[in-house]
């Protein structure tokens, strides 16, 4: 299915809710949200089954365009991001091409077709009729083949499934899985963990990360933080990351500021010294063994646990990556003293942060309390919700306000960081202007610039509106 639907979509597919997720129950006034809010976003909630019946259509479209089995077009999609048009167009170019990047067939023909005398990985030898291979050729028994896809699926992988030979990339379509996997219970939950990996790999899709919430988000852009209200749980979410909203602080520096608030105890600490982010997925992982050559569980992906290059490329550079290389702008005076500072600095804007969150909590109750006030008033004829409609608004503008003050302090914090940074950085290269290459300096001479006009421009951008606000 294209991106353009001949379906509209809209925010909330036209329910009114709270701009930070309560519902407009109340017979009030909507104002034109396009217009009156800098965050609108244009996205609809989807169900499952509308998801489910979203997804077919790709995988129709393609089955029929390229004359593939509905299994094959699961796994190129999932490869191409569910562009089904940018597959038909690349595959009459070079159907070959399309079939290796999405690993059904091996970028290398197997030069050594596995025999089917007996089977490589039990070294039974059962009836011929009883080998199988996907289309690397590699012949494995079927019981060998049943194990393997039990064992994968209760880790919780489906559409990376691969041959069991060594080195091998080529993954299991659905249908050859199925027809080893027998067991109900085994199937439904391979069909499962398929449905959601699909989703994850859909750029206008996200699952709501709500409790237990089946709703599913569907945009078309998906750069920068883009709010979201689910339809079920009335959550808050970054439509471009998962997190909970956090505008005006981008979806990276919200990830590394809460990774840090939670440094309260000893957790960050564990996370530093025994997880990282897979390199190519982001996904977390825990290193629970010796060997640095990691593969994530979610991308499969290959890569070196120290220097978290691709473990492909590593060859004699393994261990060059372990060796210790000295920061030069790294100053030993007085650090203590720059550690307390730090310290210091960051707690500032925490305890603001810290503040704020538990402000909100008591503003739910205090628009709940709002709520019951002006609903007894209805009641006893002292005028209409209308007429009460501008004390509602500010309850509602007060909520919108501190928490978007919130999420200030996290971009105030690492912005005034990274500018700090910079021009610690440039200062040290001019003070070695003759050992310093130009281009280093010239480098971060640009750098340094474009974090302070960054600054400025927000800062003005702000004022200005605030004094346009002021004026009218």
């Amino acid at each position: 299915m294209s991106a353009e639907s001949d379906m509209e979509y809209s925010d909330n597919d036209g329910d009114d809710y709270d701009y930070y997720g309560e519902h407009e129950d109340c017979d009030m006034e909507v104002a034109d949200r396009t217009k009156s809010d800098p965050e609108y976003f244009v996205f609809s909630c989807l169900k499952v089954e509308e998801v489910e019946k979203l997804l077919n259509e790709s995988i129709e479209l393609l089955s029929n365009s390229l004359q593939i089995t509905p299994s094959l077009a699961k796994v190129a999609l999932h490869a191409y991001e569910w562009n089904a048009q940018e597959i038909i167009n690349k595959y009459k170019e070079n159907a070959n091409e399309v079939l290796v990047f999405s690993r059904v067939k091996p970028q290398v023909p197997s030069q050594s077709i596995s025999s089917r005398s007996s089977c490589a990985v039990c070294a039974s030898t059962p009836q011929l009729h009883k080998y199988s291979a996907l289309a690397c050729g590699h012949y494995f028994c079927n019981d060998c083949w049943a194990m393997h896809f039990e064992v994968q699926i209760m880790q919780g992988v489906s559409n990376t499934i691969r041959c069991m030979a060594q080195n091998c990339e080529v993954r299991a379509p659905e249908d050859f899985v199925l027809s080893h996997v027998t067991k109900p219970a085994l199937r439904d939950r391979y069909q499962q963990f398929m449905f959601k990996d699909h989703v994850k790999s859909h750029p206008q899709l996200r699952f709501c990360p709500g409790p237990n919430c089946q709703w599913i988000f569907r945009a078309f852009i998906r750069e920068g933080a883009r709010r979201v209200e689910c339809k079920g749980c009335e959550s808050l979410t970054c439509f471009s990351c998962g997190a909970p909203h956090h505008a005006p602080t981008d979806c990276a520096t919200i990830r590394q500021w809460l990774t840090k608030c939670a440094d309260d105890s000893e957790t960050a600490n564990y996370i530093s010294a025994h997880t990282k982010d897979c390199p190519k997925c982001q996904i977390c992982i825990e290193k629970n063994g010796g060997c640095n050559h990691m593969q994530c569980g979610s991308c499969r992906h290959d890569f070196c646990w120290v220097c978290l290059g691709d473990w492909k490329a590593h060859g004699s550079e393994y261990y060059e990556c372990s060796r210790y290389k000295e920061d030069p702008n790294l100053t030993t005076d007085s650090q203590h003293a720059q550690a307390r500072e730090a310290l210091k600095k960051y707690l500032h804007y925490y305890e603001r942060w810290e503040n704020h969150a538990r402000s909100l909590k008591l503003e739910e109750q205090t628009l709940e309390s709002l709520k019951s006030r002006i609903n007894e008033k209805v009641m006893a004829g002292e005028g209409t919700w209308i007429d009460w409609q501008y004390l509602w608004d500010a309850a509602k503008l007060l909520k919108r306000c501190r928490y978007t003050l919130q999420y200030t302090y996290p971009y105030a914090y690492y912005m005034e960081a990274q500018l700090e940074a910079e021009i610690e950085n440039l200062s040290w290269k001019i003070e070695r202007a003759e050992t310093t290459h130009r281009g280093d300096l010239e480098n971060q001479m640009d750098i340094a610039e474009k974090r302070r006009t960054t600054l400025l421009k927000d800062f003005l951008e702000f004022s200005s509106k605030s004094n346009n606000s002021s004026k009218v």
